[in-house]
């Protein structure tokens, strides 16, 4: 592992530098490890909110509508699982040179959807011929 670049909290990556040059990487891992641990953090809660949770409630509606909540919650909990996955992959792209760019086309990926996305693996224009060709294969 790198060592951690100093950098200012209020840089942002921009298209007037080196793509994926050493700011730009330092600026994506701690965004992505950062999205990590607030995941992780919210699923340490629910776990011991259900655990706390466990309680008798004699009135069914009310019990029901608890169930209800608890499935909505860990519903949530195993999509975060998946994207704590999909963050580890992406930290795992930056240290391997490999991340910006479109696993399909091997062109940069826009920063600004790297910003919105730390987790993309395709560029705008593969992501939605990638969607398409779904669409239209789920249409068979």
């Amino acid at each position: 592992m790198t060592a951690e670049l100093a950098m200012p909290d209020d840089y942002r990556p921009s298209v007037d530098e080196p793509f994926m040059n050493e700011r730009q990487l330092a600026y994506f891992r701690r965004k992505l490890q950062n999205w990590k641990a607030e995941l992780l953090d919210e699923s340490r809660n629910t776990l011991e909110g259900l655990q706390d949770g466990t309680r008798s409630i004699p009135d069914i509606a009310d019990r029901a509508s608890e169930e209800t909540d608890r499935a909505l919650e860990l519903r949530t909990r195993d999509r975060q699982r998946k994207l704590v996955t999909k963050i580890d992959a992406a930290l795992r792209r930056i240290e391997s040179d490999e991340f910006g760019y479109c696993e399909e086309t091997g062109e940069p990926i826009s920063l600004k959807r790297l910003d919105a996305r730390p987790i993309a693996t395709m560029s705008l224009e593969a992501q939605e011929r990638h969607e398409r060709r779904e669409k239209v294969h789920r249409d068979d």
